[in-house]
């Protein structure tokens, strides 16, 4: 029996929309000064003085996120998260490192075992021309002070704020010496079975004078993979027996960011990238990726290389300096995050075990899920086999519909919504023999 119809045009959810106008431009700056102010976040530089290096980086970031805290009624821990890195090809002697982590949950008190988790993160440490200095300056305004002041802004908005959702604000370090920071929690989250929903990795989010000569501020590129180590055996056997490559976690993932920060983030768009990461580049959201969990990586829509590992030479405009940064394009960026962070820890989770019932050669297409908690109804999504985004929606109340769309002709997806219309990421029903 088809769903009642809900809605085919999903409103903005004011909540959402407040919370991005408080987005600050002039704080995000201020932040990507003070972190460059440390003069080097190099992983293997000084962890002692309290003006220079990354101990001193480090305990900023964390008084800073101590002193949102204090906002957030209990609702937000923070803490380091220290392990032993090395040796490896960029850390010649094993050394200790440390996360600085903030997380807000719905209510106070520690992540519980099966918390949805929305990772926000970016990478506190910096560089210089030679991976391996530590002692050179490498402000790292840029790369990746625009990130790490992004994570840090939206850590203030969201403080004064409850979710449905655990929100997890990350400054992850080692990410110039091998991603090690980011692989330590992914690894962690993988071995404790942490409930991440979904990782947005921000790194070189500030610039627009791109190297080639051409500015562009109008929008944030996307990269995103499709499988991953864990797509094995069956599995893979069918994703690609259906076809569904374009629809593996963090592909979707990217397809959902697109389309709920154009919706609320109008004239600034999402470009998604099929594609890991750039050319002889990477990020944190790889290993994150790796281990299953749906992961992408926001940067800027023109880079310019004179401005990223390089040491300063404010005579030949080279360096990663704060002069550089356009703080309202990182600005925009933030608010591209905000608004898909806040959908998805407002929404109900994902429904489960959804199928296309096939109980024969049928001209139409029957969908069934399992109903999803707090769920005040959902929205049906099709396309064509080609189409990169959703191109039709059916909001419904029941959980079996009937489309008179052919299955052999489309793919499918279906979302858990709230009563404001914020909707979970998109579940893709498999084929399944109808019970008799």
């Amino acid at each position: 029996m088809a769903g009642s119809l809900v809605a085919q045009v999903t409103p903005r959810d004011p909540r959402i929309s407040s919370l991005l106008q408080e987005i600050s431009p002039v704080r995000i700056r201020e932040t990507v000064e003070r972190l460059a102010a440390f003069s080097t976040r190099h992983t293997l530089s000084d962890t002692t003085s309290q003006t220079r290096g990354i101990g001193a980086a480090r305990r900023w970031i964390q008084s800073a996120f101590g002193e949102l805290a204090k906002q957030a009624d209990g609702r937000m821990i923070v803490a380091l998260d220290e392990f032993t890195a090395g040796p490896s090809g960029r850390i010649p002697h094993p050394v200790r490192l440390a996360n600085v982590i903030a997380t807000l949950r719905p209510q106070a008190g520690p992540v519980q075992p099966g918390d949805r988790m929305i990772v926000i993160g970016a990478h506190y440490d910096s560089r210089a021309g030679n991976p391996m200095d530590s002692v050179a300056d490498a402000p790292g305004a840029n790369d990746d002070g625009s990130g790490t002041a992004l994570v840090l802004e939206l850590a203030r908005v969201f403080s004064r704020q409850s979710f449905n959702a655990t929100i997890v604000f990350a400054c992850f370090v080692g990410e110039e010496q091998g991603l090690l920071g980011a692989a330590h929690w992914a690894e962690q989250a993988r071995e404790k079975g942490w409930n991440v929903e979904a990782m947005l990795n921000n790194d070189i989010v500030g610039n627009t004078e791109g190297g080639s000569g051409i500015a562009e501020s109008t929008y944030v590129r996307l990269f995103s993979e499709a499988f991953s180590p864990t797509d094995t055996g069956r599995t893979l056997a069918r994703v690609n027996s259906l076809g569904l490559e374009e629809d593996r976690p963090s592909r979707s993932l990217a397809r959902f960011i697109k389309e709920t920060a154009e919706h609320y983030v109008p004239g600034f768009s999402v470009h998604m990238i099929y594609r890991r990461d750039r050319f002889l580049r990477g990020g944190d959201h790889t290993p994150f990726h790796q281990h299953g969990f749906a992961a992408v990586r926001f940067s800027e829509a023109a880079e310019n290389y004179d401005r990223q590992h390089q040491n300063p030479d404010r005579t030949k405009r080279m360096g990663d300096l704060p002069e550089f940064v356009n703080a309202d394009y990182c600005g925009n960026v933030a608010r591209v995050n905000a608004a898909v962070a806040a959908t998805l820890a407002s929404a109900p989770a994902p429904p489960k075990e959804a199928s296309i019932v096939l109980s024969g050669l049928e001209y139409g297409t029957t969908l069934h899920w399992n109903p999803s908690h707090g769920a005040y109804g959902y929205v049906v999504r099709w396309r064509e086999t080609t189409s990169p985004v959703w191109e039709h929606a059916l909001g419904v109340k029941d959980t079996t519909v009937q489309l008179k769309v052919s299955k052999d002709d489309c793919f499918f997806g279906v979302q858990a919504v709230d009563e404001n219309g914020n909707a979970s990421l998109v579940t893709v029903p498999l084929p399944e023999q109808a019970k008799k």
